[in-house]
């Protein structure tokens, strides 16, 4: 236990330290379980867990998904779908930022990264917004926090890799997150709304459009209403595997872009590199991961903390609690798959022990790792916007955030008491 504890403290500083997750991982996994085992053992380890990984079936879907998006956002298609949004929502007061935020809930249905969908949109709805006044922190704030909506609203690349570590059902984990993530969405619009209603400065309104620039804007629409009635009704009726559901996206989205004469030979050729290269980081962070996981099996240590938790005294609730205020302080200073990675496979057992669903608690992490997207002092989402808007203020994005963080709490807190928002779906499903 005591090299597990080592181990879990090298992982943690080297992930302080900015050196990349996954050649942290591997290093500390290899080093530790030489140290619990042989070093013979460590090695031995490496090559089944890499085959175990790479042949496995439902890994597939990274690159499937990560595919779509990339064809989705990189031809210009996600334009389309803010264009509609904006021209039923543009005129009211706030309206460009209610369409943002509807258009990245619509271009998280069929990309799955936050990181993805807040690069988009600062291209493709942050000029519009400047452009009819709106505030930067605003603006940003909108971009920032819908941007979280990603990797909840499935398809969801972290709903995936949750889905392995915990060898849970991946098409029920998607399906567990569609009503939180509308719950998402609708707050979030609350949000602007409140906003633009107690400071209407910040968030003017846009030019009406006619009836026939509504009814032409809806022409767009209808490549996102596809792929995502496709995929999620195909996986609700059990029609194909999450894998297959990525087969089927990626080939919708080729088929579209071509279609629409938005796919030529060298954009066709860097979304298959840029597929390739996030596809191999995410396939090297899991990788390491898993070998984690196998050293916190060996060393004990979730065994430990199992048997810590059975004798603090802590009633069921009390210690659901406190691993929620673990997630969420971490959140603050962690990446998101940094924490996903580093401390799902070390609670998991203990959640299990005590009875709670872990489909219900894959919905729950990532909420609380969408609330440390936006929040200080690393809120990754925040730092993706200011590269893309050098000109904003990483100030402004924090304090337009604030009634977005204050939504998510509360969003939080209905998944927590109310648990059948999250498994409705599933339940019906299964």
């Amino acid at each position: 236990m005591t090299t597990g504890l080592i181990c879990l403290a090298a992982v943690l500083l080297l992930a302080f330290l900015r050196v990349p997750l996954g050649f942290a991982l591997l290093t500390v996994s290899i080093g530790g379980i030489a140290a619990v085992n042989s070093f013979g053992a460590a090695m031995t380890m490496i090559p089944l867990t890499l085959t175990e990984a790479v042949f496995s079936y439902d890994l597939a879907v990274v690159p499937l998904f990560i595919l779509m998006g990339d064809v989705l956002s990189r031809t210009g298609i996600s334009h389309d779908l803010f264009r509609a949004a904006n021209a039923f929502l543009g005129s009211v007061r706030g309206g460009l930022a209610l369409a943002t935020m509807v258009t990245c809930g619509g271009f998280s249905a069929v990309c799955g990264s936050s990181f993805a969908t807040a690069a988009t949109m600062s291209k493709v709805a942050y000029p519009s917004m400047k452009k009819f006044g709106y505030s930067d922190r605003l603006a940003s704030a909108t971009i920032a926090a819908g941007g979280t909506l990603g990797i909840l609203i499935p398809p969801s690349i972290i709903l995936v890799i949750y889905g392995i570590l915990t060898q849970q059902n991946i098409g029920e984990l998607f399906v567990a997150g569609v009503l939180p993530g509308l719950l998402g969405l609708g707050l979030y619009m609350l949000a602007i709304a409140g906003v633009a209603w107690w400071k209407p400065e910040h968030a003017p309104r846009g030019e009406r459009a006619s009836a026939q620039e509504r009814w032409h804007s809806l022409r767009g629409v209808w490549p996102f209403v596809a792929l995502f009635g496709l995929i999620f009704g195909g996986l609700y009726l059990g029609w194909f595997t999450p894998t297959e559901a990525g087969g089927i996206g990626a080939g919708g989205a080729l088929i579209v872009a071509t279609v629409q004469r938005r796919l030529s030979w060298a954009r066709l050729r860097e979304v298959l590199l840029a597929t390739a290269q996030t596809s191999v980081m995410l396939y090297t962070v899991l990788f390491g991961a898993m070998l984690f996981s196998q050293l916190v099996s060996f060393s004990g240590l979730a065994d430990a903390l199992l048997a810590a938790v059975q004798t603090s005294g802590l009633t069921r609730t009390e210690s659901l609690l406190a691993i929620l205020a673990v997630f969420l302080l971490l959140g603050c200073v962690m990446d998101a798959m940094a924490i996903i990675l580093i401390f799902v496979p070390l609670f998991a057992p203990t959640l299990v022990a005590q009875g709670f669903d872990l489909v219900w608690f894959g919905i729950i992490v990532v909420v609380l790792t969408e609330i440390g997207l936006i929040t200080p002092p690393i809120g990754m989402n925040v730092f993706v916007l200011k590269a893309n808007l050098p000109q904003v203020k990483v100030a402004d994005i924090f304090r337009g955030l604030v009634p977005f963080i204050a939504v998510d709490l509360v969003r939080l807190a209905l998944l927590v008491v109310f648990p059948s928002i999250s498994l409705l779906l599933v339940q019906w499903m299964r």
